[in-house]
């Protein structure tokens, strides 16, 4: 039968607990360790009133009274019959998706890769294939073998298909021709085109066709825009389906004033 170990302690050597003035406490213990000594442990504990801000709706409801099998227990969770979870920290990335994952693929490839061998591809020996000492005389001669019979091997497909051959895309089926588009540029020229200059800055593809489309049908509006703002260079080019019907409209405006400036109406020169 085992003896009380309040027998087997001096006075001096019994547990001891005693607060100061700092609101911290001391307990001093004596134990037996491992090795058979007498070591001396002291623990030092102070408490402090935390206030935490919480939400009223969360606060009053804590203060419900619990019904069921917890009826008439004090508020708090009870370890008996409660499970508490711990606190999971989230990483919000900065599109607000949660990464909380990333970590745990992580470690995950980590015990994947932990047991795998690093093989080089030129000498097979383990380290990386960058680091060869055999990289800039076994590699290239076996890169060039490798190269010069996988040439080999494609010269006789290559030779009947000539999908390998690069094909301007003027060249290509279906493309058009170069005849094709020059009676195209021809057909666009021969359009009864007018040429409108000292435009305002301010003016629109809608306003040019809104102050000529009154003398007859308009094929085509072209304003020259600046790139960076936009904004109108001072000319456009109007073509319209019949002359007759751009002959009565260079006469009409040329030398009207509009938006603060006097027109000039002209006939476009052809591109050829």
């Amino acid at each position: 039968m085992s003896s009380n170990w309040a027998d087997e302690v001096d006075g001096d050597e019994l547990p001891q607990t005693f607060t100061d003035a700092n609101g911290i406490t001391t307990h001093i213990e004596f134990r037996i360790n491992e090795d058979g000594k007498k070591v001396k442990i002291t623990r030092r504990t102070q408490k402090k009133l935390i206030h935490d801000v919480v939400n009223k709706a969360v606060a009053a409801r804590k203060k419900w009274p619990k019904f069921g099998k917890e009826r008439g227990k004090p508020p708090g969770p009870d370890p008996a019959t409660t499970n508490v979870g711990d606190n999971i920290k989230l990483k919000l990335s900065s599109t607000g998706q949660i990464v909380q994952e990333v970590d745990d693929k992580h470690e995950s490839m980590k015990q994947q890769l932990q047991n795998k061998k690093i093989l080089c591809r030129i000498c097979k020996g383990d380290h990386f294939t960058t680091k060869c000492p055999y990289k800039d005389s076994l590699g290239v001669e076996d890169a060039a073998a490798s190269s010069a019979a996988a040439a080999e091997e494609a010269a006789p497909e290559a030779e009947p298909s000539s999908g390998s051959k690069y094909i301007a895309p003027h060249m290509r089926a279906g493309a058009s021709k170069v005849g094709d588009r020059d009676s195209m540029r021809e057909k666009r020229d021969e359009q009864p085109t007018l040429r409108v200059t000292n435009l305002s800055e301010d003016v629109t593809e809608g306003d040019v066709s809104e102050l000529f489309n009154r003398f007859g049908h308009i094929s085509r509006v072209f304003l020259a825009r600046d790139r960076e703002t936009n904004a109108c260079k001072g000319f456009a080019f109007v073509s319209f389906t019949m002359r007759e019907d751009a002959q009565r409209a260079l006469e009409a405006i040329d030398g009207r004033g509009y938006d603060n400036l006097i027109l000039r109406v002209e006939w476009a020169k052809s591109s050829a």
